[in-house]
């Protein structure tokens, strides 16, 4: 496919998903450099490999387009050969990309089957997707970062595959034999994931999002800022949408009573101050 302005091309690539994508830096509206930028911000195009094909041959141009995530440059005139040879190289390592994410959908399906076998966690996973990535926008956290948190979101309890059903789907509390059982379920997600590189930054989420600030939570006792960032966000998200949602033994709780014991929980120690006070800005209706 081919597109003749930056609007265009956006439009085009989000339609189709292209596998790689020659971008010309000369265009009318929008210049190639703002397009790769767009293009590496969004978690659906972020993967896809961008040449920046130009006339520009300044040391600056390229350090540029390297700062908005393209991930090779062809100078005009160039040689067709060159042009076979790192598109071939390019699409190689897309493919590999594909086979990850192949990978991470059959972990995620995983997580989502746990999901499916309580009907009081329905979107469960989805919500936390959204209202971490919205908390880590608002941090200012990088792509990275934010990628993390969506899949974070929806791999968090995948341990809980290793969990027996008669205690995942226990009508009521659990006993403190049954609860200690149920603690192992971050180091099983944290070994079912760790294979995959490409979930690197996921792990410290799945392992530590039961962890508390004052050391009291599990499964490594983590205090403070030991804890990992993403881990303490996702903490926060998690605790408020349990809250928020009816359980065999409590009640839905409205918004500002899953607040304030949020805040109660907080001054005893439990999250990040500071991080709760970002999630109490957030507009989650509109998430």
């Amino acid at each position: 496919m081919t597109a003749y302005d930056g609007k265009s091309a956006l439009e085009k690539v989000a339609n189709e998903s292209p596998d790689l994508i020659l971008l010309d830096v000369m265009m009318p509206g929008m210049d190639g450099f703002e397009v790769c930028r767009r293009l590496k911000i969004d978690q659906e195009t972020l993967l896809i490999p961008i040449v920046m094909v130009t006339a520009l041959s300044a040391r600056d141009d390229r350090i540029r387009g390297i700062e908005v995530g393209v991930d090779d440059f062809l100078t005009k005139p160039y040689d067709k050969q060159e042009l076979q040879a790192r598109v071939k190289s390019l699409l190689r390592v897309k493919m590999f990309t594909d086979e990850l994410e192949k990978a991470e959908a059959v972990i995620a399906s995983l997580a989502l089957g746990v999901e499916a076998k309580d009907s009081y966690t329905e979107e469960h996973c989805n919500r936390l997707s959204r209202y971490s990535v919205a908390m880590g926008k608002n941090l200012g956290l990088p792509p990275e970062q934010l990628r993390a948190l969506r899949l974070g979101g929806i791999l968090h309890d995948v341990g809980k595959i290793g969990i027996p059903d008669a205690i995942l789907q226990k009508q009521g509390k659990l006993s403190v034999e049954e609860f200690g059982v149920m603690q192992q379920h971050p180091v099983i997600g944290f070994n079912i994931c760790s294979p995959l590189r490409s979930l690197k930054h996921v792990l410290p989420i799945i392992r530590h999002h039961h962890e508390r600030c004052d050391g009291s939570g599990y499964p490594d006792g983590l205090r403070g800022e030991d804890i990992p960032l993403t881990a303490r966000i996702l903490t926060i998200v998690d605790v408020y949408d349990a809250l928020r949602t009816e359980r065999p033994y409590k009640p839905a709780y409205d918004h500002a009573k899953a607040m304030e014991i949020l805040s109660e929980e907080t001054a005893n120690g439990w999250y990040d101050p500071n991080l709760l006070e970002k999630f109490t800005k957030l507009n989650l209706e509109d998430l």
